[in-house]
């Protein structure tokens, strides 16, 4: 009965997106798009997981399995639909319940991402808050963003514990170049106590969350975030973070005209200065790279994250222009495709 009334009718929504000057993930344009009408009767957790499913499949939005069961688990308290206790599963929702989900939902129809809607994700063992435009992790595939800059995590990790080694008073010092919601800096700073970072970002909305996250977390006192564009100002990036013992990024990598084939949780709601490399992907990289020896104490290290064709590029182009860094190796992610190169400054 529950899919007869709710699958009977739709209604079609035209919605003009806020024009605000800081919603600058928004889009002028007006869009319109189709929501199942509210069932006229109670339907449980599962079956609006259901409905949602098959609702997201229609219209072609991704992940729609994950789509309904992250959104309504969320609403429901949880974080999976997994952990949500079976008992509630299959209780009737209350009227306010069922309006939340479907207010929710309807976002992920215009391809806002979960992770937006629900306004927190997971990062390792971290709990972040979430917002527009501001880079997230994504739980899409095994060679997801998640995963590479969990990666990305794991080999600046086991540098710094190796140089710590058994030290209790060994200190060193981290820079994040392109900090977004702060994943990269607050899971190494929960991972070495003895850790300081500096973060810094071209967007004041990421250094906001991140500094955010951090008070979360409560690792703000070994955290100084700045709001710094480093193609615009390194001379104000070397006078507040040097030296430095390491320094990592995830940087804007892609090829200008990749950019178009991104998926539209991307293109509509992520800030473009964070995605977009330039024509070969590398203009911020080689900014980084340029400016490595005078942040980088003798023989740090540079960990970036990239696209599988800038490994031979990089190396290439750090021997031709760059001699006080010696390009150390490139790392493969888990499917095998070159995404790490870690470069070190020369030492006397």
């Amino acid at each position: 009965m529950w899919r007869r009334a709710v699958s009977s009718g739709y209604i079609c929504l035209q919605c003009r997106r806020s024009v605000a000057p800081k919603a600058r993930w928004f889009s002028r344009a007006e869009r319109t798009f189709c929501a199942p009408v509210l069932p006229a009767g109670k339907i449980t957790p599962l079956q609006a997981v259901d409905l949602w499913r098959r609702h997201f499949e229609e219209r072609g939005v991704t992940e729609p399995d994950h789509s309904s069961q992250y959104i309504i688990a969320h609403l429901l308290g949880a974080k999976t639909i997994e952990s949500v206790e079976q008992r509630k599963l299959t209780e009737f929702l209350s009227r306010e319940k069922t309006e939340q989900i479907w207010t929710l939902c309807t976002q992920r129809l215009s391809r806002m991402p979960v992770q937006y809607i629900i306004e927190e994700w997971d990062f390792r063992d971290l709990t972040l808050k979430m917002r527009p435009p501001v880079f997230i992790p994504r739980p899409e595939t095994e060679c997801s963003l998640s995963v590479l800059v969990q990666e990305l995590v794991e080999l600046v990790l086991a540098d710094l514990k190796t140089a710590t080694g058994e030290r209790a008073d060994a200190q060193h010092t981290c820079l994040e170049v392109g900090c977004g919601s702060g994943a990269i800096s607050l899971s190494l700073l929960s991972c070495l106590p003895q850790l300081q970072a500096v973060a810094l970002d071209q967007s004041q909305d990421a250094v906001d969350l991140t500094r955010e996250n951090a008070l979360r977390l409560g690792v703000q006192d070994r955290l100084q975030t700045h709001h710094l564009d480093v193609m615009k100002d390194p001379d104000v990036v070397f006078s507040l973070c040097s030296p430095v013992s390491a320094l990592v990024s995830n940087p804007p990598y892609l090829f200008s005209e990749d950019l178009s084939s991104l998926e539209p949780e991307i293109l509509k709601f992520e800030d473009p200065a964070a995605l977009d490399g330039g024509t070969d992907g590398l203009n911020v990289i080689q900014q980084i790279l340029t400016m490595a020896p005078k942040i980088l104490s003798n023989h740090g290290r540079v960990y970036l994250e990239v696209d599988p064709r800038h490994p031979p590029l990089i190396l290439h182009w750090v021997e031709a222009n760059v001699e006080e860094l010696r390009y150390v190796e490139t790392r493969h992610d888990i499917t095998g495709r070159p995404r790490f190169c870690i470069l070190q400054k020369r030492g006397p």
